[in-house]
């Protein structure tokens, strides 16, 4: 650094000014060229949702050709092998598995949130919070297994005529598999929310425990109600998990000791080579895939208005 500076002092005026041309030049080159690269980066991310979308979208008109759009979204038996293609089989499975992991994740989740933002010292945040996020790493291949061979003896002990498949235990660990989600979001949005407001009920003589629940949690409601909206859409489109411990039984049911199948566990099973390509079945997969994207498409949507329609600015 010393060599350089001296030879900076060095230099004369003209080659100080003719050196501090070519950085200013080599500099213009770069802010040229960087949001050209990131223009490009952009139009490749729209090109290839529209090339998901036409891929899905195509498949989905060529099934519909061959099978009713009415029997698709209104009858209840799903069994391709045997022409019966109603999906409300299949979208009842994915709705039970949601239901019950939002009815696991939402309190466990929010109740997290709620140590980690206003009772919790640094200390142990610091221990907490990174256990939450290995929750978040942990494969979901692990988690099948683990509702399979775990959680479900568990179940059976108390259910004796629950299945071995079966709707519980995959809702259960598919809802323990999103708590992460649901607390970070939740802990974000209760986080944002301005110290003055605590500090000014708690000046009215509110306990903590009340400054909690009638302040910084409505005050966070839209942020914490957008963490439930994309948990749920995770939850729909968990795989793993159900085709491990689900099982492959498609019901119209709310019966949750039984085994069902969701519209991912469908996916996974016609695309491991059941059946062959171009066939009224294989065809299914995509028609299948454009409901789930429809599902959290709304939901994804949904918690983008629920954001910006409740948001408190302060």
């Amino acid at each position: 650094m010393a060599s350089s500076k001296d030879g900076n002092k060095n230099l004369s005026i003209s080659e100080r000014i003719k050196k501090n041309k070519e950085t200013r030049k080599s500099l213009n080159i770069i802010e040229k060229i960087v949001p050209k690269l990131l223009l490009l980066c952009a139009i490749i991310s729209v090109f290839v949702t529209v090339g998901i979308l036409y891929t899905l979208l195509s498949e989905t008109f060529t099934f519909f050709a061959e099978v009713s759009i009415v029997e698709f979204i209104t009858e209840t038996r799903w069994q391709p092998w045997q022409d019966s293609f109603g999906i409300l089989s299949l979208v009842s499975g994915t709705l039970l598995i949601t239901v019950i992991a939002m009815i696991v994740a939402i309190p466990i989740g929010v109740a997290s949130a709620i140590f980690l933002s206003e009772y919790a010292t640094d200390k142990v945040r610091r221990i907490i919070k990174p256990i939450l996020e290995i929750l978040a790493g942990i494969p979901t291949v692990v988690y099948g297994f683990f509702a399979l061979t775990f959680i479900t003896p568990v179940l059976s002990k108390i259910i004796p005529d629950l299945s071995f498949f079966n709707a519980l235990s995959a809702g259960i660990v598919v809802g323990i598999m999103i708590v992460p989600m649901v607390a970070s979001l939740t802990e974000d949005a209760m986080s944002s929310v301005p110290n003055h407001l605590r500090y000014g009920a708690l000046a009215l003589g509110a306990t903590r425990l009340e400054v909690t629940f009638k302040v910084v949690l409505p005050a966070a409601l839209s942020g914490i109600i957008a963490s439930f909206a994309l948990a749920i859409s995770r939850a729909i489109g968990e795989t793993m998990i159900v085709s491990i411990a689900a099982g492959a039984t498609p019901k119209f049911t709310a019966d949750p000791t039984q085994s069902i199948q969701t519209m991912t566990g469908y996916i996974v099973q016609v695309a491991t080579g059941d059946a062959g390509y171009g066939t009224t079945i294989y065809y299914s997969i995509y028609a299948v895939g454009t409901t789930l994207f429809l599902f959290t498409l709304v939901m994804n949507l949904l918690a983008q208005y629920i954001t910006r329609r409740f948001r408190e600015e302060y």
